[in-house]
């Protein structure tokens, strides 16, 4: 795919991952709309993921609006920290789905709108019609304390995109996913320079937290390299959590 010629949709496009994603594509040329409870301005659709009537609305309506639909980036998510048994008691159940529903459900609901979007899209000298990454996490493969329910949901991301990619082949849909490390997105730089550094000690190289925009340089990768399809793919700077 020809990211110049690209018709993408980004969930969770207004902060951190998403909105470096949408930065990147938009400076090659392609046409983006984004998703996000707070989105704002042109080309920007304020949707829960996880409601089915409102997500199939703003995938039709943004690609009315763009001229069609090639790809989309799901960003959007939550980190919840809490662990199975903890001073309070045991995990709040509730936190669990919520996190399960937005991280997980949420993907694959703007996923398969996605899809019967791209379906009806001609094929392009590979047969491609569209592509989709979602967004796992290292926590898929090394969850740490508290992160019961962020790695169950991020495990369940990589779990999918192969099946996903099997079961979509023959409509000429790719489906990969990104897992990406430690990302100095707002939420980190929040917790100040000491605890940055001490979060970049355990990657290996490049001895420092990922930027946002090396996220978005790999799924601009995805998108035009057509013969990778159903992998997830660790960003970390082989970062292997303790």
């Amino acid at each position: 795919m020809d990211i110049r010629d690209a018709k993408i949709i980004v969930t969770g496009g207004a902060s951190g991952l998403g909105a470096a994603c949408v930065a990147y594509f938009r400076g090659q040329g392609a046409k983006v709309s984004v998703f996000d409870l707070t989105a704002t301005g042109h080309d920007a659709y304020a949707v829960d993921v996880t409601s089915d009537q409102a997500a199939a609305r703003a995938v039709s309506q943004a690609s009315s609006a763009m001229g069609g639909l090639t790809a989309v980036v799901n960003c959007a998510g939550i980190v919840a920290g809490a662990r199975v048994v903890g001073k309070s008691g045991p995990h709040d159940l509730g936190l669990f789905r919520k996190t399960i529903d937005i991280n997980l459900v949420g993907s694959f609901n703007i996923a398969r709108l996605a899809a019967a979007e791209m379906a009806n899209n001609s094929p392009n000298g590979d047969g491609e019609r569209g592509v989709i990454i979602n967004t796992s996490s290292v926590a898929a493969f090394d969850g740490q304390k508290g992160q019961a329910a962020y790695a169950a949901s991020k495990a369940g991301i990589a779990g999918m995109s192969l099946p996903m990619a099997r079961d979509m082949g023959a409509l000429g849909i790719r489906v990969c996913a990104i897992a990406p490390g430690l990302f100095l997105t707002p939420m980190l730089e929040g917790l100040g320079e000491e605890m940055v550094a001490g979060l970049s000690r355990d990657v290996v190289f490049p001895k420092r937290l990922g930027r946002p925009e090396e996220f978005a340089q790999l799924a601009a990768f995805i998108l035009q390299a057509a013969y990778l399809n159903g992998e997830t793919i660790r960003l970390d700077g082989a970062l292997r959590m303790q």
